[in-house]
């Protein structure tokens, strides 16, 4: 007979949150309820229905990947983005509306065998796209828990073929300031960049999303491709990448390169760690009244502390 050990962290699916409960970011720290935003949700279903992939949605759920809490109200989540390229609201709905995310190449390239580019229809359609139930926790101590759909990034590292020199995976978003007005601050060190090591991006846990929820990626949420490391804060999972190179020096990423002092390469969820400016100690549940304590690697220790061993003197956290 089978056996099935459900992890410590896992929950039934029968404790999902019911949709019907949407919180601003006004009334986030109060941690009250408020009304949908009904008028992005149009602009959300519309641009999901035209993607090319549509037909591949919703995909098989993987049951090794459950939660331990309840699944975040998807018009929750859907109208809370931090995507600093359409401003620094988090209501950036409308603004992502404007991006056109097709025709969208995926560029691979450095220490490979040979480097190339690749539509993302192609390249989605080459991979078996799985979906997954992760916690998701911003370094703004507020978490949410999300089904995303995708594939493992060691896919693409396999497709890649990289070279033994190869010690990071560095990732880019686009560049088009024309319908993302964030990008015209040049104070900002555009193009969004971030980075993980090689074991990193081979871990089974590291996921290339292309969807959420059921449906296609919209483009709030970082469409048409984006990185989903969910041991680590949020910042750390850029959107709308276009450009992945495989590298041997460390990549100085985004918030690294703007607030060093705050923003470290590595960023693992720690809750004894403070940020220099709050503390890490728990998390505002998004759609809730709950603050919860916080998780070592936000609840994925087993599968991830392994690869910082021997690296104790690196400033793995925050």
């Amino acid at each position: 007979m089978l056996i099935k050990t459900r992890p410590g962290w896992a929950i039934r699916e029968s404790e999902a949150t019911p949709e019907s409960v949407f919180l601003n970011r006004r009334s986030l720290l109060g941690a009250g309820a408020g009304l949908i935003a009904s008028a992005a949700l149009p602009r959300i279903a519309s641009a999901q229905a035209k993607d090319p992939t549509a037909d591949l949605y919703p995909a098989r759920r993987n049951e090794a990947f459950t939660l331990d809490r309840p699944v975040t109200d998807e018009d929750l989540a859907a109208n809370y983005n931090n995507f600093y390229e359409f401003g620094t609201s988090k209501d950036v709905v409308a603004a992502a509306s404007r991006m056109p995310t097709r025709p969208w190449t995926v560029a691979i390239d450095g220490l490979v065998e040979k480097p190339f580019e690749i539509g993302v229809d192609e390249l989605i359609r080459k991979m078996p796209l799985e979906e997954r139930l992760y916690r998701f926790r911003c370094v703004e101590s507020w978490s949410m828990a999300v089904p995303w759909t995708g594939f493992p990034l060691k896919a693409l590292v396999a497709l890649a073929k990289p070279l033994s020199g190869a010690k990071y995976v560095q990732m880019q978003t686009f560049m088009n300031p024309k319908v993302a007005p964030g990008q015209a601050q040049r104070w900002y060190p555009w193009p969004y960049t971030e980075g993980l090591t090689m074991a990193e991006a081979g871990n089974d846990l590291t996921l290339l999303v292309t969807g959420v929820y059921g449906k296609p990626l919209a483009n709030q949420f970082g469409a048409p491709i984006r990185l989903i490391t969910p041991w680590k804060y949020g910042f750390k999972s850029v959107k709308s990448i276009t450009k992945i190179s495989f590298v041997a020096e460390r990549p100085k990423t985004f918030w690294e390169g703007l607030q060093p002092a705050e923003y470290g390469f590595w960023a693992n969820v720690n809750p004894a760690v403070p940020h220099p400016r709050w503390t890490q100690a728990s998390e505002q549940v998004l759609g809730t009244r709950e603050r919860r304590p916080t998780l070592l690697f936000n609840g994925y220790a087993e599968q991830v502390a392994e690869m910082y061993k021997g690296l104790e003197g690196e400033r793995l956290y925050v």
